[in-house]
């Protein structure tokens, strides 16, 4: 089986539909995939509705986290999505990003790059998470840079002038609604250096102590070096081992099944979840 429980539909930062999502994954060989946008379950029911003959879609989210000023990503899946504590925390993640995003165009703008909030819109579905990715694209609409990469790289990385933050929930907070909603949360590309800080050790003790299920080692953001040593912890807190692609369609180069979860980690982690089921067609 191959099994890959990270990809993005234009309900967040993707840019292929739920349904487009749905069929990449089968022409990618996949037996399993997980959607796990941004702060967000607007895209299940779509991709619910559209997961091709034999093929399993376990719904999820990425829920934006912080702590200590730094940011993180846990993966939440099979979850009740009206579990009514959770689904305050991910409106409010949902709700803020507009103003932050609002703010870095500003700051862009005021920079003399030529993007207003409308360029902004014109690359976001109706009702999707807005990122960066989206003021990405619209530079590169208006010619600022090639691509997405290039966007991050220059003018839109943790580190930039143009940043701006926005709400986030404390890690173990959101392991805790996630466990009460039914659902399991893996904490996202734990050692993503090159995206900013990452977070120490004592912090996924932590988390594992709050309920977690387990590290997305195998994802190709997480150094090869780093990979040994979140396996070594893993071992350590009887956590499951991830791999996946963090797919965002023509997004980011990665790829589905680039990394993939062993069939057995996928069952372990079914078997924990009680909030909704796995969707097989």
């Amino acid at each position: 089986m191959l099994i890959d429980l990270h990809a993005h539909s234009s309900a967040s930062d993707g840019t292929e539909s739920p349904a487009e999502l749905m069929q990449a994954a089968r022409a990618a060989g996949l037996d399993v995939v997980a959607l796990t946008d941004h702060d967000t379950t607007s895209g299940w029911s779509e991709a619910a509705e559209a997961v091709p003959a034999g093929m399993t879609l376990v719904r999820g989210t990425e829920i934006s986290c912080a702590v200590g000023g730094v940011s993180l990503h846990l993966l939440a899946y099979l979850f009740d999505p009206e579990h009514a504590e959770l689904r305050a925390e991910l409106d409010l993640a949902f709700d803020d990003r507009i103003p932050r995003a609002q703010a870095i165009v500003a700051r862009l703008g005021e920079a003399g790059h030529p993007i207003t909030w409308q360029h902004v819109l014109d690359q976001l579905e109706p009702g999707a998470t807005v990122g960066r990715p989206h003021i990405a694209d619209a530079l590169v609409a208006v010619g600022v840079v090639p691509d997405r990469s290039t966007a991050f790289a220059d003018l839109l990385h943790n580190g930039s002038r143009f940043f701006v933050d926005h709400y986030a929930v404390e890690p173990v907070r959101a392991v805790q609604l996630v466990r009460a909603a039914g659902g399991v949360a893996v904490f996202a590309h734990p050692a993503a250096s090159h995206r900013g800080r990452t977070v120490d050790e004592s912090v996924i003790h932590d988390l594992a102590d709050a309920g977690l299920a387990g590290l997305e080692v195998d994802h190709r953001d997480n150094p090869p070096e780093a990979r040994e040593r979140l396996r070594g912890i893993a071992a350590e807190r009887g956590l499951l081992v991830t791999g996946s692609s963090d797919y965002h369609g023509s997004g980011k180069p990665n790829r589905l099944g680039e990394n993939s979860t062993d069939p057995e980690v996928f069952a372990a982690l079914v078997a924990q979840a009680t909030g909704t089921d796995v969707v097989a067609a």
